[in-house]
C-alpha cells in the first residue's frame, strides 16, 4: 500500500506569501549554511501532522475533518511578531506568530485532534502554538550561530497589513526532495 506523508493545514493568501517572501530577503545574510529557509510559496499553518498514512485513508481522515469543522463559521488571522523556539540561545525554529481570531483557531485545532483520535492518530502532546515557520537550524549548528541567529530575529521588526481569511482546512501531502519538500491538496473542506 502507498505511503502518503501529510498534515492538515491552513493554507495562506498569495499577498501574505510575498510579504514573507520579502522577510526572507532582509534576513538572508551572506554567511548562513547553517540556516535552511522555508520557501514562502509552501509556508502554510499546520494544525495537525499526521505523518505517513495508508493512501487509502485519505477519505476517513476527510471526514474526520468535515466533523470537526461543523458549527464553526469562518474567521479571519493576522500576523504578529517574529519568534523563535525553543529559545533565544539555542534556536531550532524561527517563525512568525499569529493574532485576531485565536480562540476559534484552538477549537478547530482542538476538534480536529478529537475527530483524528478514534482513527489512531495520537494527540499531540504540546500545546497548540499557532505559527509559520520561516526557518530551520542545521543539527550541526554550533551554540554562537544559533544565538547570532537568534539576535537577528529578534531586532527584526516585521508587520503585515494582510489578513488570512479562514474558509477551509485541507488534507495536504508533503512529498521530501532534495530541494526540499512539495506540497499538494488531497482534500479541501469548507467551515459553514
Amino acid at each position: 500500500m502507498e505511503q502518503i506523508r501529510s498534515f492538515i493545514a491552513i493554507k495562506l493568501p498569495d499577498e501574505l506569501k510575498s510579504e514573507l517572501t520579502r522577510l526572507e530577503a532582509r534576513l538572508k545574510s551572506d554567511k548562513q549554511p547553517w540556516v535552511k529557509w522555508v520557501n514562502p510559496d509552501s509556508i502554510h499553518l499546520t494544525l495537525k501532522f499526521l505523518g505517513n498514512i495508508a493512501a487509502d485513508r485519505t477519505g476517513e481522515i476527510t471526514r474526520a475533518m468535515e466533523n470537526a469543522v461543523q458549527g464553526i463559521s469562518p474567521f479571519h488571522l493576522e500576523i504578529k511578531e517574529l519568534g523563535v523556539f525553543p529559545n533565544l540561545r539555542r534556536v531550532q525554529v524561527a517563525w512568525v506568530g499569529i493574532s485576531g481570531e485565536v480562540d476559534k483557531l484552538s477549537q478547530l485545532q482542538e476538534r480536529i485532534e478529537t475527530n483524528l483520535t478514534p482513527l489512531g492518530f495520537a494527540p499531540e502532546t504540546r500545546a497548540f502554538t499557532p505559527h509559520l515557520t520561516l526557518a530551520r537550524l542545521r543539527d550541526q549548528a554550533p551554540l554562537d550561530e544559533r544565538q547570532r541567529f537568534g539576535q537577528l530575529i529578534a531586532s527584526t521588526k516585521f508587520e503585515a497589513a494582510c489578513t488570512i481569511e479562514v474558509d477551509a482546512i485541507s488534507l495536504m501531502r508533503s512529498q521530501l526532495t532534495r530541494e526540499g519538500a512539495i506540497y499538494s491538496r488531497i482534500s479541501s473542506v469548507k467551515l459553514k
